[in-house]
């Protein structure tokens, strides 16, 4: 099976990396085309992936990309898999779900099956960021959510073959021994990062002055501009460095000796939560994805992780 798998991918995000990743190392009876912001040939356990170019959705794009391909690979393929992250969501920008509603519009039009895969849906500011995700969610063959806010969110749009599973970058981590010399403070901000992290990061700080041993700056986005100006920042008020963790095995190396997380990154809490590490995650706003974390039991996020999985696959073989 040849399947196009789409997502927020190639813009150096490590979080929407380590779910490209996860599909490509766990689903490998698939024959996956990525599609990517900034294509490339991907290799994962010495297998190479080749990736395509979002479908243009303005005039620089039409004009820059070989957009060409992304059309031609689409025909070629059985399906589009929607995989991973929240797509579907107009909070940050309208222009999210109208991208991701142009991608489904085209595998409707070539008669493609449409699969949402640990997909966080919503929420919404605007009636045409809901209408388009309402129109990818109906026409998908199955949708499995990664949090029950999204689950509860759709319940009224009376969609059929529905899933409640949980972030899957979770099973990419798992519970260690760790570095049990150190006792690190580890602070993962965002580019939009609030004054109320800044604000928890120092009252945590200066609460726990002596019980630990030091503290670290985490970037999961490091070339990002405004992220890079955010930790440096926070790392002049903790006086310490900012370690940028650009691939699985950088973050696994970033968390070894943590003692407690503080993060308004939601993978960051995802790869806390997988190594067993406490943490608390700070939410940029009410009904924000990092409140689905809020008494999470990892044992039961990776039960819910199979069951997406078993219906991923299930839909494979229609």
């Amino acid at each position: 099976m040849r399947l196009l798998l789409v997502g927020n991918y190639g813009v150096k995000n490590l979080g929407d990396e380590l779910l490209r990743e996860y599909f490509l190392k766990t689903f490998r009876e698939v024959e996956w085309i990525v599609l990517s912001a900034h294509h490339t040939q991907y290799t994962i356990h010495s297998t190479d992936y080749c990736s395509v170019p979002r479908l243009p959705f303005g005039l620089r794009s039409l004009l820059k990309t070989p957009w060409w391909r992304t059309i031609g690979a689409l025909r070629r393929c059985d399906g589009m898999v929607f995989g991973g992250g929240t797509l579907f969501t107009d909070i940050e920008s309208l222009k999210a779900p109208l991208l991701w509603w142009w991608h489904a519009l085209w595998a409707r039009f070539l008669r493609k099956k449409i699969i949402l895969a640990f997909q966080g849906i919503g929420p919404f500011r605007t009636r045409v960021g809901e209408w388009c995700s309402r129109w990818v969610v109906a026409r998908a063959e199955l949708v499995i959510l990664r949090d029950a806010e999204s689950f509860s969110r759709i319940a009224s749009w009376q969609k059929q073959h529905c899933v409640l599973s949980f972030d899957p970058v979770l099973s990419l981590f798992a519970v260690e021994k760790r570095d049990a010399t150190g006792s690190i403070f580890v602070v993962i901000p965002r580019a939009s990062t609030t004054q109320e992290f800044h604000d928890a990061t120092m009252k945590m700080w200066e609460q726990r002055t002596g019980a630990w041993d030091g503290a670290r700056i985490v970037s999961l986005e490091p070339d990002n501009a405004d992220e890079h100006r955010a930790c440096a920042s926070l790392a002049r008020l903790l006086q310490t460095t900012v370690v940028p963790a650009r691939s699985l095995e950088a973050l696994k190396d970033a968390l070894g000796d943590a003692a407690f997380v503080l993060t308004q990154r939601y993978h960051g809490a995802i790869a806390a939560l997988g190594m067993g590490i406490a943490l608390t995650a700070v939410a940029q706003h009410a009904g924000d994805k990092l409140d689905a974390l809020q008494g999470v039991d990892r044992s039961e996020a990776l039960t819910r992780i199979e069951v997406g999985e078993q219906a991923l696959r299930a839909v494979f073989l229609l």
